[in-house]
C-alpha cells in the first residue's frame, strides 16, 4: 500500500526529460533563493527601510508585468527549449555581474536595483516558456498534474534550503559568495536542457501580428471562465496577500531582534511548510478536488499570517511560518495546475503570460503598497490585515469557482478578433 502511494506521488519521474529538468532546476532554484535572500538583506542593511524592500521587489517584477504578454506570444511562436537556454544563460550572467559588484565592494543601491530590473526582463520570457514546456517533457499526460505538483515541491525544497544556506553564508562569507554560487548553479539547469531529447519544434504556419495574438488570448480568457476567474483571484491575492514576504526582514531584525541568519531561518521554516504542501498536492489523485483545495489553501494562508503577526517570540512563531508556507503553496500550485489542464495547447503560452502578468504585475505593486502601509501602521498590524483579506478573498471567490466546476467552456481554436 505504501509502495503504491509512493510510486503515485513520484510517477512523473518516469519521463526522461522531466527527470532531467527536475534535477537541473533543483540545483538552480537553490541558488536563486540564496540570491533572493541575499538581495533583500543587502537592501535592508543599506537602507533600513521596509519601503525599499518593497521597491526592490517592484524593480525585479514590474518589468515582467510589462513584458510577460509579449513573452507569451514568443513562447507560442518559437521553441520553448531554445527560449529557456537563452533565459537561463542570461540569468547566469546577471548573477555573475551582481557577484563581481559585491565582491569588489563597488556597489550602491541603484546598481542592485538595476540588476533586479534586468532579471525581471529575463523572467518575462522565461516563465511563459518554462511552465508550458512541462507538457512537452511529459509523455503520459495523466502524469501532468503530478509533474506540476512535483515542480512546486522542487521550488519549495529550494525555498527551504536556499535561505538557510544564504543566512549562514551571509554571516560567514558575505553576499558576494551567495551571488557567485547562484551563478554557478545555472550550469546544472543549462546542462539538463542540453541533454533533453524533445520532439522537433513545428512553428505555427501562420504568424499574426502580436497585438492580434494578444487579443486572441484575452478573448480566450473571457470565453473560458474557469480560467478567467482564477486569474482574477490571483490578481487580488498578488496585490494584497502574497507580498507578505516583504515584511519578513522587518520581523527578523526588529520584532525578533535577530540577524541575517534569523531571516534565513524564517524563510526556511516557511519553505518547509511549502514542501509539505507540495507533497500533499503531488499525492492528490482526484484533480476535480483542486478547486476546493485552492480555497482551503487560501484560508490556511490567512490563518497563518494572522497567527504569525501576533507572536513576538521567535521559537513560538516558527510553527506559524510553516503554516504560511503550506498555505501559500497550495493555492499557487492548484491555480497553475487547473489552468494548464484547462488551456488549449495552441493558447497555453498566452494564457500563462496572462497568469505571469497577474502575478508579476500585482505583486510588485502590492510590495510597494505593503511596504508603505507597514511604515505607517507597523509590520505586525499590516500582516494581520493581510491574513484577514486572504480569508475574505476565499469567501468572495468560492461561489464563482465552485459554480464554474461544470460550466467550463473550452475554446480549442483561437477566436477571430
Amino acid at each position: 500500500m505504501k509502495t503504491n502511494k509512493t510510486s503515485h506521488t513520484f510517477r512523473a519521474f518516469r519521463n526522461y526529460n522531466y527527470a532531467l529538468f527536475f534535477g537541473g532546476q533543483s540545483v538552480s532554484q537553490i541558488g536563486t533563493w540564496m540570491q533572493r535572500t541575499a538581495v533583500s538583506w543587502v537592501i535592508y542593511s543599506l537602507t533600513h527601510s521596509a519601503f525599499m524592500l518593497g521597491f526592490a521587489v517592484f524593480a525585479q517584477q514590474f518589468p515582467s508585468f510589462l513584458l510577460s504578454l509579449y513573452g507569451g506570444v514568443v513562447s507560442d511562436r518559437y521553441s520553448r527549449h531554445k527560449i529557456l537556454l537563452v533565459t537561463q544563460t542570461a540569468s547566469m550572467i546577471q548573477a555573475m555581474v551582481l557577484a563581481v559588484l559585491i565582491l569588489t565592494h563597488h556597489y550602491v543601491v541603484w546598481e542592485i536595483l538595476s540588476l533586479s530590473v534586468v532579471l525581471g526582463i529575463i523572467n518575462a520570457f522565461d516563465v511563459p516558456a518554462r511552465q508550458p514546456m512541462i507538457h512537452e517533457m511529459v509523455n503520459n499526460k495523466e502524469d501532468l498534474p503530478n509533474a506540476l505538483a512535483l515542480n512546486s515541491a522542487m521550488v519549495n525544497i529550494a525555498r527551504l534550503v536556499g535561505p538557510a544556506l544564504s543566512g549562514v553564508i551571509l554571516q560567514v562569507f558575505g553576499a558576494g559568495i551567495c551571488f557567485s554560487l547562484n551563478a554557478l548553479s545555472f550550469v546544472a539547469v543549462i546542462t539538463s536542457l542540453l541533454l533533453m531529447k524533445l520532439p522537433k519544434f513545428n512553428p505555427p504556419t501562420e504568424k499574426k501580428k502580436i497585438v492580434h495574438e494578444l487579443a486572441e488570448g484575452l478573448v480566450y480568457l473571457k470565453q473560458t471562465p474557469v480560467i478567467g476567474i482564477i486569474v482574477l483571484m490571483l490578481i487580488c491575492l498578488s496585490l494584497t496577500v502574497l507580498p507578505y514576504d516583504t515584511l519578513i526582514p522587518v520581523f527578523a531584525k526588529v520584532i525578533f531582534k535577530g540577524n541575517a541568519a534569523t531571516y534565513g531561518y524564517i524563510s526556511s521554516f516557511s519553505g518547509l511548510g511549502a514542501i509539505l504542501g507540495s507533497l500533499f498536492m503531488a499525492s492528490v489523485k482526484n484533480i476535480n478536488r483542486l478547486k476546493i483545495i485552492l480555497l482551503i489553501g487560501i484560508i490556511i494562508l490567512g490563518a497563518g499570517l494572522i497567527l504569525f503577526s501576533r507572536i513576538n517570540y521567535f521559537p513560538v512563531a516558527m510553527p506559524f511560518a510553516v503554516l504560511i508556507g503550506f498555505g501559500s503553496l497550495m493555492p499557487m500550485t492548484a491555480c497553475i495546475t487547473i489552468i494548464q489542464m484547462e488551456a488549449a495547447a495552441n493558447m497555453r503560452g498566452r494564457v500563462m503570460s496572462y497568469v505571469a502578468m497577474a502575478y508579476f504585475g500585482m505583486l510588485p505593486l502590492g510590495s510597494l503598497l505593503i511596504g508603505a502601509i507597514s511604515q505607517k501602521i507597523t509590520a505586525p498590524v499590516t500582516m494581520l490585515c493581510q491574513g484577514l483579506i486572504a480569508i475574505l478573498i476565499a469567501g468572495v471567490f468560492s461561489k464563482f469557482i465552485i459554480m464554474n466546476k461544470s460550466a467550463k467552456k473550452k475554446v480549442k481554436q483561437p477566436v477571430e478578433v
